[in-house]
């Protein structure tokens, strides 16, 4: 086995929200993944947009000082019913995404029956089934909070499949309600 295969990449997972933004760190050692940390980053929900989208920008930036990761992935965002809620998700999601631009990192993008697909292996699996498999996939003593889950699940989806995993073919998927059905 060659040396960079052998190589350890440091993976930031994100999942963007305007409330709470989750994030999960891993190593990945050729097919060995380990955790490094993960959590949550909260907003104040009475605070100003523009101060609420600073604290998910300031505190992505310390974390990726904090720990260095070599790549990151992030949760695309769907259109929910709400086109509020689908907007402001969005201005979270490009708050993340500009703070980990800002480091240099590349940032990988992937939807979240993308994220379920690769880490519980059902694209319609539920919180408490992505808890359980990113517990078990990382071997930690308890299940980690939704939030911070669904980033840890983002890092392993990444880690499992590369960038060649945000080119999974949709065809013969139905869209309803601009969700991937």
């Amino acid at each position: 086995m060659s040396a960079s295969a052998k190589a350890t990449v440091r993976i930031l997972g994100v999942d963007p929200g305007l409330r709470i933004t989750g994030f999960g760190l891993i190593d990945r050692t050729g097919s060995k993944l380990a955790y490094v940390a993960s959590g949550c980053i909260k907003t104040d929900a009475k605070a100003a947009l523009p101060t609420r989208l600073g604290t998910i920008y300031a505190g992505l930036r310390e974390l990726v000082a904090m720990h260095r990761p070599d790549q990151a992935a992030i949760e695309i965002v769907f259109v929910n019913v709400n086109p509020q809620s689908t907007l402001l998700l969005g201005q979270a999601r490009g708050a993340a995404i500009t703070a980990l631009v800002a480091d240099a990192l590349d940032v990988a993008e992937y939807t979240a029956l993308q994220v379920k697909q690769a880490v519980v292996g059902n694209g319609h699996a539920d919180k408490i089934q992505v808890q359980h498999m990113v517990r078990r996939l990382l071997a930690l003593p308890g299940d980690p909070s939704p939030d911070a889950a669904d980033a840890l699940a983002c890092a392993i989806a990444h880690a499992h499949g590369g960038q060649g995993l945000g080119a999974l073919s949709t065809r013969g998927l139905r869209v309803r309600n601009g969700r991937l059905a």
